[in-house]
C-alpha cells in the first residue's frame, strides 16, 4: 500500500501548481476541445467504416480546407463559434480519412484497434504530463531535431518508393512514431508557453494536439498490423 505521505506529494505534483490560473484555465479549454474532437473522428470513422459514406477525395478536400480556414481566421469572441464549427468538421473528416487504413486493420486481425487506442491513450497521458510537469522549457529545445526528423522521413519515404525495402519501411515507421511523441512534448510545452506570452487561441492548440494523437494512432495502427501479418506469412 501507498503510503498517505506519498499520496499527498503525488497529489501536490499533479495539480499543476507550479502553472499559472490562466495557464490552468487555458489548458482546460484545450483538452476539452481535444476530447470533442477525438469523439468526433471516432464518429467519422464509424461513419466510413459502416459505408454510411465513404472516405475519398472530398473527405481530404475537406479536411485540408477547413485546416487551412482555422491557421487563417484570428480567434475572438466574433469568430469562436464559427472556428469551433471549423474544428468539429475537421475533427469529422480525419477520422473519416482513418477509414481506409481502418478497414485493411480490420481485415488482419479486428483486435489491433483496440491496442492502438490503448496505447496510443498511454503514450498521449504519459508524454502530455511529462511535458506539464516540467518546470524548466526543456521540451521547446526539440522543434529543430523534429523538423529534421521530419524531413529524413520524407526522404526516407521519397527513396522506399523506388527501393521497396521492407527494412527501410520499418525503420521509417519506428522512426516516425518516435518523432511523433516527441511533438507531444513540444506542442504541449509550447501551448503553455504560447499562454504565458498572451495567446488564448485554444481552439488552434487543440489542433497541435489532435494531429500529433492522431498520427501516433496511425503509426500505432501500422506498426501492430504489419507484425501481425508477418506473423500469419510465417505459420
Amino acid at each position: 500500500m501507498s503510503s498517505p505521505s506519498f499520496n499527498v506529494r503525488l497529489q501536490t505534483l499533479l495539480s499543476f501548481n507550479h502553472l499559472e490560473k490562466s495557464v490552468h484555465d487555458h489548458l482546460k479549454k484545450v483538452y476539452s476541445a481535444l476530447t470533442i474532437c477525438t469523439i468526433l473522428a471516432a464518429v467519422g470513422a464509424y461513419v466510413h467504416l459502416f459505408n454510411i459514406f465513404q472516405a475519398g477525395i472530398l473527405s481530404t478536400i475537406g479536411s485540408i480546407g477547413l485546416m487551412v480556414l482555422l491557421m487563417t481566421s484570428s480567434h475572438s469572441k466574433e469568430t469562436e463559434q464559427k472556428r469551433l464549427a471549423y474544428l468539429a468538421g475537421f475533427a469529422l473528416c480525419s477520422g473519416m480519412g482513418l477509414g481506409p487504413l481502418l478497414d485493411n486493420v480490420i481485415h488482419i486481425n479486428p483486435s489491433i484497434l483496440p491496442t492502438a487506442l490503448m496505447l496510443t491513450s498511454a503514450i498521449f497521458v504519459c508524454f502530455s504530463l511529462s511535458a506539464l510537469l516540467s518546470n524548466d522549457r526543456k521540451w521547446i529545445y526539440l522543434g529543430g531535431s523534429l523538423s529534421s526528423g521530419l524531413s529524413i522521413l520524407l526522404i526516407m519515404s521519397l527513396a522506399n518508393m523506388f527501393m521497396r525495402s521492407s527494412f527501410l519501411l520499418d525503420i521509417n515507421l519506428y522512426l516516425g512514431l518516435f518523432v511523433m511523441c516527441g511533438f507531444i512534448l513540444y506542442d504541449t510545452q509550447l501551448i503553455v508557453e504560447k499562454r504565458r506570452m498572451g495567446s488564448d487561441d485554444y481552439i488552434w492548440h487543440s489542433v497541435e494536439l489532435f494531429v500529433d494523437m492522431v498520427n501516433v494512432f496511425r503509426y500505432i495502427l501500422i506498426i501492430l498490423a504489419r507484425k501481425d501479418d508477418d506473423k500469419k506469412k510465417r505459420r
